[in-house]
């Protein structure tokens, strides 16, 4: 992701920003794997 931070206030700390997104980003994949493994579970030793 590419994002101009060119025209933006000087006390932004934009790297912090992006880290902040990227952890985000990776927390939501993380969850999104981890439910499906557990319907998919559900699904096969339960039904």
């Amino acid at each position: 992701m590419s994002v101009d931070t060119s025209g933006g206030h000087p006390a932004m700390d934009y790297a912090q920003h992006k880290a902040t997104y990227a952890g985000f980003i990776r927390g939501t994949v993380i969850s999104i794997v981890l439910l499906v493994l557990l319907l998919a579970g559900m699904a096969f030793f339960l039904v």
